[in-house]
């Protein structure tokens, strides 16, 4: 069983610590403490979110398998290696992936589309014809979709009617499509043979690291340039949290620039230690940041505080 536990990847479901986020800022929203049940709701999202991620994990493994044996690490995983068979390998696949949607539905109808789609979007992305790991660029947009999604399914838990700002949820996009375009980096490098690397991944053949660093780039200035929309239209005290944001941002480009660079499999950040102390200072000055308000800055910058609503009701 072990084999199939591994593709499975449980060890990557701290991802999911990203729907925490979503949750946090409907938490400022309705402005109470939640009842227990809704701790526990939160507790077995995490759960469902994770054995729908599973599921697009496994049909990851079983469809990269042949192009893994390139890769001086992947061609050990339990697939290239022959420790799986295949047709259960798929049963596996659809198995997690009904268990996972059909109990997203169970908490509310948001939870559960939002986590419908964050399995069509490990089907779109990993299988043929569509297949957009294989399309430079749209490689890493299509994956780091999956960041608003786990938004949307940590906002969901406590509101299960309306979604969030959206300028919120297309700069937590592009900031995901940052730190996966970084690690398409730190994995050119480490491969550092053209010619492997686009047997590995299809979309290497048109990559090179001047190309790759310069989308970092654009991804990291659009997702900036969204967030900095949401904080002048609904919180203008995150203006202070901009130089640590940045901090934090340039620490990754950091660590994704080292030889052998850690970031090519993020579930082993938790091993930088620097990477975790500046994680957790922004989530305190974040979460701070949230809790206060500061009418100086409004008239420093000249700005009024808005008084409307920052969500779209959903169904409307």
């Amino acid at each position: 069983m072990i084999p199939y536990i591994q593709i499975a990847r449980l060890d990557h479901w701290f991802k999911n610590v990203f729907m925490l986020l979503g949750f946090l800022l409907a938490l400022f929203m309705v402005q109470e403490f939640p009842a227990p049940v809704v701790w526990l709701r939160l507790v077995a999202g995490f759960v469902i979110t994770g054995i729908i991620a599973s599921s697009n994990y496994v049909i990851n493994e079983i469809l990269d398998a042949p192009k893994d044996r390139f890769h001086p690490d992947k061609q050990n995983r339990p697939i290239p290696s022959g420790k799986v068979k295949l047709p259960i390998a798929y049963a596996e696949w659809i198995l997690l992936g009904a268990i996972g949607i059909t109990a997203a539905f169970q908490i509310n109808t948001g939870f559960g589309l939002s986590g419908a789609a964050l399995w069509i979007m490990g089907c779109c992305y990993n299988i043929p014809p569509i297949r957009t790991k294989e399309i430079p660029y749209l490689d890493v947009i299509s994956e780091s979709v999956n960041n608003p999604l786990r938004l949307l399914l940590g906002w969901f838990v406590l509101i299960p009617d309306q979604v969030p700002p959206v300028s919120l949820c297309v700069s937590y996009w592009m900031l995901g499509a940052f730190f996966m375009a970084i690690k398409r980096y730190a994995e050119y490098r480490m491969i550092d043979d053209p010619e492997n690397a686009a047997e590995y991944r299809a979309s290497f053949s048109h990559y090179n690291e001047e190309r790759l660093l310069v989308s970092t780039v654009f991804y990291g200035l659009l997702g900036s340039c969204f967030a900095g929309v949401f904080i002048v239209r609904y919180h203008l005290e995150l203006v202070l949290f901009l130089p640590v944001a940045a901090a934090f941002i340039a620490y990754y480009l950091r660590i994704g620039l080292k030889e052998n660079s850690p970031v090519q499999a993020p579930e082993k950040l938790y091993r930088e230690r620097g990477f975790v102390a500046v994680s957790l200072f922004s989530l305190v000055m974040f979460v701070l940041l949230m809790l206060v308000e500061i009418p100086l800055l409004y008239k420093l910058f000249n700005v009024d505080a808005s008084n409307l609503s920052p969500l779209w009701r959903l169904g409307s």
